[in-house]
């Protein structure tokens, strides 16, 4: 089976991978290497640390660079929700940007601009309610993960 390297996904994939990459780091509590995530979730180093730059911004996971470099969380994984991570990433800004964009200038758009508006908050708050529900210890919990 030949695995299909993701390189540069847009932000609802970014997500997943970063949802994915802190499962890796919950089931190794050790530094992780960016080569080591990227070889498990079949992605570019690059990208991961680009991901993993923003959650350590966020204070998620903490950095450390060099020859004994990688990544760990800085918190529990049971602490950690869907929703700190869809945050930190700014997922849902990207997500309803282009929505929002689509109205112009003109009367009707900026009639559906005011309305687009009102209905990307209350779809942003209904789908961080959601991932508030789920921790990344969740996501790991009976998850093996092995080296192909």
């Amino acid at each position: 089976m030949t695995k299909i390297k993701h390189t540069y996904p847009p932000n609802c994939k970014t997500f997943g991978l970063a949802l994915q990459a802190l499962v890796v780091m919950a089931k190794n509590p050790n530094r992780c290497p960016s080569g080591d995530i990227a070889d498990y979730l079949c992605s570019e180093a690059t990208l991961i640390r680009r991901i993993m730059a923003k959650l350590a911004q966020e204070h998620i996971l903490e950095a450390r660079e060099g020859r004994d470099g990688g990544y760990r969380l800085k918190l529990p994984p049971e602490s950690i929700t869907f929703a700190d991570i869809f945050l930190a990433l700014q997922v849902g800004e990207s997500m309803c940007e282009g929505m929002l964009e689509s109205t112009g200038d003109h009367p009707l758009g900026l009639q559906m601009h005011d309305v687009f508006s009102d209905m990307v908050t209350e779809m942003k708050q209904s789908m961080l309610d959601i991932l508030k529900q789920h921790t990344i210890a969740e996501l790991a919990n009976g998850l093996m993960i092995k080296r192909d």
